[in-house]
This record gives C-alpha cells, structure tokens and sequence, in this order.
C-alpha cells in the first residue's frame, strides 16, 4: 500500500457568501500530494495549479495567504484534467493521509460540483496526521496545531514558504515520518463525506479508549433519535448492552448526551453529534467512551444545566 499525503489551496467568493455558489463555495485552484511506501520513503510527488472555473478573482484571505497570481492560474489545467491525472497518480492500493480532515472534503466537493465519479460509495478511513500528532506528541486529542507549529515542534528544517500545496504536502510528509504507521492506524479517522447507504453499510469501529458509530441517514432528528441502534448504548468491550441512568438529551438538536452502565466496565458516557446531510436529511455520529464515575457526573451537569434553561426559557414566555 502506498500513503498519499495530499494538500490542497481553494479561493472563495470574493463578492461575500450572499454571492457565492453554494454547491461550490470553496474552488480548488491547487494540488499537491506526496506518496510514500511501506518504508515510509517518498517515492513520487504531484503537484498542479487549477484553473478557475467559478471564482476568477481572489478573496482578500486568499490573496493574503498565498504566492500566486491569477493570471499563473490561469496557465493552469481545468480540475477535471487535474483529477483525472491524480487519480491516475495515486495508483491502485493506498490511503490519502491530509492535515484536518477539510481537504478531503473539499475534494470530494469540488469532484461532486464537476460530476466527477465519487473517491467511494460510503465513508472510508483516511490518517488525520493533524490529529496523530496531537495525541502522540503532545497526548491531547483535541489540540488542532497549525502546521508550522508542528514542524517547529519537532525541530524540521523549514526550507519553503508555507501556505503553497506542494510545500505544505512536503511538511505534513516529514511529521508523518516521524510517526509510525502502527500509531496512525491506532487514531485513524472516518471520512463522512458520503454516509452509508443503508442499515447493513454502516460503520462500527473500536478504538483502545472509545467506540463510534455513523449511521445512514434519516428524514430528520427524530426520526433518528427513535432509531434502535442509534439509541443503543451498548458496550464496547464486551458487547452488552449497558443499562442507561440518564437518556438521550440535547440542549440544541446538535449534540445529544446520554450515560450508561455497564455491569462489567463501568459508566459509559454517551455522545451524538446530529449531522444535516446536503440533502437535508440527517445522520448520526455516535461515541461511546468508558469513564470514571467523576466523570460521568459531568453528564449529569449537562442534565441539569439543559433544564435549567428550559424553565428559564418558559418562565420568560408566561405572559
């Protein structure tokens, strides 16, 4: 298998979001990617500025953060021509490997707005190397670096300007060497870009300290919420279903929390994020982590502070 570190740059509207296109408001204009094998040794780089279809000028974010003119763009090749040449380049056997997960969704984005044929039919796993880094040098899963930060953290020679795709490919390729591959697939993430088509197509995955689950897609929250499996609480460690002390509750339709117990390991804390799919349909992306009874109180907290707002929000309502 071969390890595709991909980097992408895009404009936007520069006109505000009133004006922008809203199957497209982010319009690749740059490629870069490196791809490394089993040893983890570069053994290929890409590297192609795109045409602008969409937006022919610049956004001022845009133009502030990179090097380049429209009128090089537009030397460019049309995305199509790009992709078809990437995707040719990236070969058979591999695994895109991105800084954040947002570059494989604007990709996919870009390929829909173009009626490009999908990367896959449902979610597939992809190594977040932003995220591994955070968890394996600094052991915090929620930290988000910014790329420069990370290579001044583990002391890489900077011998580019960041903010090109090329170069920014180049760095995530040199954090990721630093890594092993054991410790990426230990933190691998979940593209969701395309939900499961179905019941049978939905993704169950365990990691060493929680579960997630991404459902296929529902007509709205409720219908969702009422879902059998979607409900479930059971755990991961040894499949039982783990009684619930506190239900499914949510403050804001968004993220919805619930906590359990397991006769055999403990409390579990339960935690869904309510996704609006582009079709204005909904899917769900559950976790399930198992926790101290301190911690599980915090959900207890949430409880509380949901309905202290709820009284709050009737009590202003009462005439």
């Amino acid at each position: 298998m071969n390890y595709i570190v991909l980097d992408l740059e895009w404009n936007q509207c520069p006109y505000g979001k009133e004006l922008e296109n809203k199957a497209l408001p982010f319009e690749i204009i740059e490629i870069g990617a490196m791809k490394l094998n089993s040893k983890k040794e570069c053994v290929g780089e890409f590297t192609r500025l795109i045409r602008p279809a969409v937006y022919k000028e610049f956004h001022r974010y845009t133009r502030s953060m990179l090097c380049i003119t429209m009128k090089e763009l537009s030397k460019g090749q049309s995305f199509i021509q790009v992709m078809k040449e990437f995707l040719e380049w990236c070969g058979e056997d591999y695994i895109f490997c991105t800084w954040g997960a947002t570059d494989l969704i604007e990709l996919q984005r870009n390929m829909k707005f173009y009626g490009l044929e999908p990367l896959a039919q449902g979610p597939f796993k992809f190594y977040d190397i932003q995220k591994v880094f955070s968890i394996i040098f600094e052991e915090d899963a929620k930290a988000r670096r910014s790329l420069e930060y990370a290579v001044d953290y583990l002391h890489i020679l900077k011998t580019a300007a960041f903010h090109r795709a090329g170069e920014d490919a180049m760095y995530t390729m040199r954090i990721m060497q630093q890594m092993s591959y054991s410790d990426m697939e230990r933190y691998y993430s979940i593209d969701t870009f395309r939900r499961p088509k179905d019941k049978k197509s939905e993704v169950y995955a365990v990691f060493e300290s929680y579960s997630k689950y991404i459902s296929r897609e529902f007509s709205s929250k409720e219908t969702a919420m009422a879902d059998r499996e979607v409900a479930s609480t059971r755990c991961y460690l040894c499949g039982k279903n783990a009684r619930k002390k506190i239900r499914w509750f949510s403050g804001n339709g968004k993220m919805y929390y619930c906590q359990a117990y397991c006769e055999n390991h403990g409390f579990l804390k339960g935690k869904i994020r309510m996704k609006k799919a582009e079709e204005g349909s909904f899917y769900v992306i559950k976790t399930l982590k198992l926790v101290s009874e301190e911690d599980a109180s915090i959900i207890k907290k949430k409880q509380e502070e949901v309905r202290k707002k709820r009284r709050e929000k009737r009590k202003h309502q009462t005439p």
